[in-house]
């Protein structure tokens, strides 16, 4: 198939980068600094002819993280946690630091993954026996699994076309206000790893008003936003660094308000600390600092609406759409997280597991199947509130499983995410691969 979108190279002022993008964006220049730590920081990708469109699954790691650790792993006798107790002290202050938070306020405590700092809230949050839990349905499967944990549990769901929520509906959720009154547990993402979309942070005052605890998942957020906990005050903050910078993995936390933290308990740390990855969440932090979240998160706002520009506007020979995306298709209050199925010329959704193996064939990283928003992925799908909590009280562990208990087709969705390395030229080349291999190709057709 021949691509009929061509002129959007040729025009290109530099390779790769169409002179439409640039004419439109013009203040993509100033993020030129980001073309120069890719060539540096993650120049393999580049000699490897890789197209990594993940960030929201994995960061990558930068060159010059891996160098710290073996320069600092060389001098540190091996099986000796005490010797690296100090520069886990330092990592906790830089974890504070980056989120401008109170060391008088808050606390950190290193954990596995946000997955387990959600965990630990759960299994030691004192619900009670009218505690309630309530949470929106675009939670990541590892906070809505605190639902096993509370006496009664409130799903709050995202409403179609944009699958946002809005603060009139989350009010009536939460009920009228009780500051005087422990009612349960108010739970959201920052930013929805499904969509994208990114929630008011002012739920947390108005549930906290209500007579909540909040646990505020940032795991999808923190990777190109900054969150400023001397502005807003979750008691419960939760990330895995992996997401943020790659590298080290195994390493999250749960950042805990102190007036909050006799409420879980002593004692919440894992005794068995990974002693040798923690100090490298400061070399993480470190490089995000001196790059500059603002640059990346104007660079990944870039980048987000014409990918979305792009995909929206491809069409097959008859005319239909070659894609039907899930969430907002602007770039307003939303992060750089693409959720979408790949259509045939009849309308029918392409198989997922077709779109992966020939992206990975392609030499492009993505996002297929499941991307751990159960609720997020059964709302776009359609489903009617009925249906969205009897697949939660099924326990299904991502959005693949959801549509296929649903009997929907494809088993899922397609997954782009972006972050600090991401070019535009990395948008180009993944809009032709979908020219190329699915333009005017039918479901049932063979590569």
């Amino acid at each position: 198939m021949t691509s009929r979108h061509t002129d959007h190279v040729l025009t290109a002022r530099n390779p790769g980068e169409p002179a439409e993008f640039l004419a439109s964006h013009p203040g993509y220049e100033l993020t030129r600094g980001l073309d120069r730590l890719r060539r540096t920081e993650y120049s393999y990708l580049d000699e490897q002819n890789h197209l990594y469109l993940d960030f929201a699954g994995s960061g990558l790691a930068a060159a010059s993280q891996h160098e710290a650790h073996q320069r600092r792993v060389r001098g540190i006798l091996p099986g000796s946690p005490s010797t690296t107790a100090p520069a886990i002290d330092h990592a906790r202050h830089a974890v504070l630091r980056h989120l401008n938070a109170s060391p008088h306020e808050y606390t950190v405590v290193f954990t596995a993954n946000a997955s387990a700092a959600a965990r630990l809230v759960g299994e030691r949050y004192p619900f009670g026996r009218h505690g309630r839990l309530v949470l929106t349905s675009d939670n990541h499967e590892s906070v809505s699994g605190v639902r096993e944990f509370a006496a009664t549990t409130t799903v709050i769901a995202t409403q179609r076309p944009d699958l946002r929520v809005s603060t009139s509906t989350v009010i009536a959720a939460l009920g009228r206000k009780r500051p005087d009154r422990r009612r349960g547990l108010f739970a959201f993402p920052a930013q929805s790893g499904f969509t994208g979309v990114q929630h008011p942070l002012g739920w947390i005052d108005i549930a906290r008003e209500r007579g909540y605890d909040v646990l505020l998942d940032a795991a999808a957020y923190l990777p190109t936003n900054t969150l400023d906990l001397s502005m807003v005050r979750p008691d419960f903050v939760t990330v895995s660094w992996y997401k943020v910078f790659g590298y080290p993995t195994g390493v999250g936390c749960l950042v805990v308000r102190r007036d909050a933290l006799s409420r879980l308990g002593s004692a919440l740390e894992d005794s068995s600390l990974n002693f040798l990855s923690i100090p490298d969440v400061e070399v993480g932090l470190s490089l995000l600092a001196d790059t500059g979240v603002e640059l990346i998160s104007r660079r990944v706002r870039y980048l987000t609406g014409w990918f979305l520009d792009r995909l929206t506007t491809l069409r097959h020979g008859n005319g239909t759409p070659v894609a039907r995306v899930y969430g907002p298709t602007t770039t307003v209050a939303r992060g750089g997280i693409v959720s979408f199925n790949l259509l045939d010329p009849t309308g029918r959704v392409l198989d997922v597991r077709t779109v992966a193996e020939e992206a990975t064939s392609a030499g492009i990283s993505l996002r297929a199947g499941g991307s751990g928003t159960p609720g997020a992925g059964t709302n776009a799908a359609e489903l009617c509130p009925r249906s969205l909590r009897a697949l939660l009280r099924h326990g299904t562990r991502h959005v693949g499983e959801s549509l296929d208990v649903a009997g929907l087709p494809s088993g899922g969705t397609v997954r782009v995410s972006f972050g600090a390395p991401s070019a535009v030229r990395d948008v180009e080349r993944f809009i032709a691969f979908v020219e190329r291999h699915f333009e005017d190709r039918l479901a049932d057709e063979p590569a």
